[in-house]
């Protein structure tokens, strides 16, 4: 429960620029404080809230950074509140949803974007979640306690990995991410650790001696022009430096853990007082408050995207929709290229900032229930879903692009785990934006960054945006939203990842690997589902992977299933979810969460000359007139379908026509 809320910062958003109907919006910052029952029932899945420190009440305390974008006349909004779980402790949805640029603070007008969840009257609200979080750039971070055993320290053994990207780099933070803390090793003693080092994700480990390394960090020293070597129990340090690229994997005693699966009880009794309350036990009234009998909020909607989209699935799965007095806190969520996975927060010594990639952290535990109907694991035959209180489970869009299938196991959210399409839940829809790629902000252009092709620039906002007006349609109106999209085994649009398999034609300079984030059964001891692990490196169990399916793609290279942006039906390149990192950083895995975008040649004779399969511009589009006639077309299929709103349909067709495309 919320027991005080304390408002910071109040001030105008954007100068107080009017809004469309809402009118001026206001920007309210501050920290909450709240307290859990251990005994509850509800509580006693948060792994080691048993052990963490009470209060005179017998309660464990918390607290956490909260910001708020509210219309400042409640009763001019819709009513409606969108809690954007942040992403590591950063903001998301305005850039996602209002095309905006990615700003931690927002604040000028600028930070609006095209204004459109402020134009459709939304309450957008954030708080911290991940408590294990540095308190630096605006991030929303939470306080959350440490377990303890009576009073003694919890040691236990810890694996990290630790990857770098430039040369010259000789220490690193345990936590492999200086944005969170690491876990502090329990003891000086080399021996009770072991270090080594791979090039790719599936290659052989070889060890690094305990000569070669120490617990230190190496620091520039300004006044004497040299870097020092400190010890220091929450850093590695490596004397020949990390070679860019390579996987150091880490094993070690660490000791005090956080209770980091406290982070769903934050959000859980931080929307639901916003939500219903009036005023926390000491008398100072809920920010979104009307009157004195009615919050303001009617409907209240969670938005993730990557790891927050992970922390909601994980959210439901563990119950934290319903709140302490059973009330549904959430009436749909919108997990935005959350792939099948789920979150490595609920564990001891979780690690949640990090992402299970073909290339790095894919020993890190996302586990079974993919899906969000209730299904048999293939491997344990256990029965279990994300869905599976019906008096409290959300409505859920569930949105992904073509890189989930590629590094998240986005076929795991609507298959069985051995290569079976299953029936979608009544309450769930599920999305692909076909041949786009994890995160493409608004305005992308095509340019390299550490890999072998140029990145796909496609942006996802237009799909969400309308989509999201969908969600909200079905939820408030019970009018149904557009038929799922999305590839299945059943019409051969969802296939083994291989090129004949997939199709994706030979094009000439472009590798293809038919690399992907395998999602192999694991060992990680007999206490793994109690969110304890005692086997470092988990051990794989033969024959016991999880089948992993990617799209299908036609003669260009794209997508065929999912909705088909223009860009997609009106092509000027290949556009794919994956993409290959360059020589010198493990060349030829898949290159983080990137996709490509390979240009077609602008004439036959180009064409033919390189080679390429693909059709050329001229082969394709008479003229600009053609080109841009063609992507109305496309646009106005779209908008009929529900896929796409009328403003987005008309900007794009303005863009076509200016683009200069032969």
């Amino acid at each position: 429960m919320i027991t005080r809320i304390a408002v910071g910062r109040r001030e105008l958003f954007a100068g107080g620029h009017e809004f469309p109907i809402t009118g001026p919006y206001e920007k309210l910052v501050g920290k909450v404080y709240g307290e859990v029952d251990p005994r509850h029932r509800p509580n006693k899945i948060i792994v080691n809230l048993d052990k963490a420190p009470r209060n005179r009440g017998g309660r464990v305390e918390y607290w956490s950074d909260f910001c708020i974008l509210k219309p400042l006349d409640m009763a001019r909004g819709n009513g409606k509140m969108f809690f954007d779980a942040p992403n590591r402790g950063s903001k998301r949805i305005v850039a996602f949803l209002n095309d905006a640029p990615q700003n931690n603070d927002p604040t000028a007008i600028g930070d609006a974007g095209n204004g459109f969840l402020m134009r459709q009257g939304y309450t957008i609200v954030w708080c911290g979640w991940q408590g294990d979080l540095m308190p630096e750039k605006n991030w929303l971070v939470a306080g959350i306690p440490i377990a303890t055993n009576n009073g003694r320290e919890i040691v236990r053994k810890v694996r990290t990995e630790i990857v770098v990207e430039e040369k010259g780099i000789k220490s690193q933070p345990l936590s492999g991410d200086e944005r969170v803390k690491s876990y502090e090793a329990a003891s000086p003693d080399k021996s009770l650790a072991t270090l080594t080092v791979r090039e790719k994700g599936y290659g052989q480990r070889i060890a690094i001696p305990e000569s070669e390394w120490e617990f230190a960090t190496c620091v520039n020293n300004a006044k004497a022009g040299r870097q020092e070597i400190r010890r220091s129990a929450k850093d590695l340090y490596l004397r020949s430096g990390f070679k860019p690229g390579h996987i150091y994997e880490f094993i070690y005693p660490a000791k005090n853990p956080l209770v980091l699966g406290l982070g769903f009880a934050v959000v859980r009794d931080f929307v639901s007082f916003l939500r219903y309350e009036m005023k926390d036990p000491t008398g100072r009234p809920n920010p979104l408050a009307t009157g004195k009998k009615t919050t303001g909020i009617r409907y209240a909607y969670g938005w993730g995207r990557s790891q927050s989209g992970r922390f909601l699935r994980d959210y439901v799965y563990h119950g934290f929709n319903e709140d302490e007095v059973h009330r549904k806190v959430f009436d749909a969520i919108a997990p935005h290229v959350a792939g099948g996975g789920r979150l490595f927060l609920n564990y001891e010594f979780a690690r949640p900032v990090t992402s299970s990639q073909q290339h790095t952290n894919q020993l890190d535990p996302e586990l079974f229930p993919f899906a969000y109907n209730v299904l048999k694991d293939p491997q344990t035959g256990r029965s279990d879903g994300i869905l599976k209180r019906p008096k409290t489970d959300p409505y859920v869009f569930h949105t992904q692009t073509s890189t989930e299938y590629w590094q998240k196991r986005g076929c795991l959210a609507h298959t069985d785990g051995k290569g079976k399409d299953v029936s979608i839940p009544e309450k769930v829809r599920i999305y692909v934006i076909a041949s786009a790629q994890h995160n493409s902000p608004f305005g992308s252009e095509p340019v390299k960054e550490d890999t072998q092709q140029l990145v796909n620039p496609s942006p996802a906002g237009e799909v969400l945006r309308a989509l999201i007006g969908a969600m909200d349609q079905w939820v408030t109106q019970r009018i149904f939203p557009p038929p799922s999209q999305y590839p299945k085994v059943n019409d051969g649009t969802l296939v083994r990842p291989g090129r004949k398999s997939t199709g994706f034609p030979k094009i000439p300079g472009v590798g293809f690997a038919a690399l992907h984030n395998r999602q192999l059964f694991l060992d990680y001891g007999p206490r793994i589902h109690r969110g304890r692990m005692d086997v470092h490196p988990p051990r794989e169990i033969r024959n016991g992977g999880y089948k992993i399916l990617v799209p299908k793609v036609d003669a260009d290279g794209n997508d065929i299933a999912g909705i088909r942006l223009p860009a997609i039906r009106v092509p000027l390149g290949t556009y794919t979810g994956w993409n290959l990192q360059r020589r010198g950083l493990a060349e030829d895995e898949l290159s983080g969460l990137l996709g490509s975008y390979i240009p077609f040649a602008k004439t036959k004779a180009e064409r033919k000359k390189l080679g390429d399969p693909r059709l050329s511009l001229e082969e394709r589009y008479k003229n600009k007139a053609d080109y841009a006639s063609q992507m109305s077309r496309a646009v106005r299929i779209l908008v009929e379908q529900r896929y796409l709103l009328r403003e987005d349909a008309e900007r794009i067709i303005s863009e076509a026509k200016r683009k200069r495309v032969l």
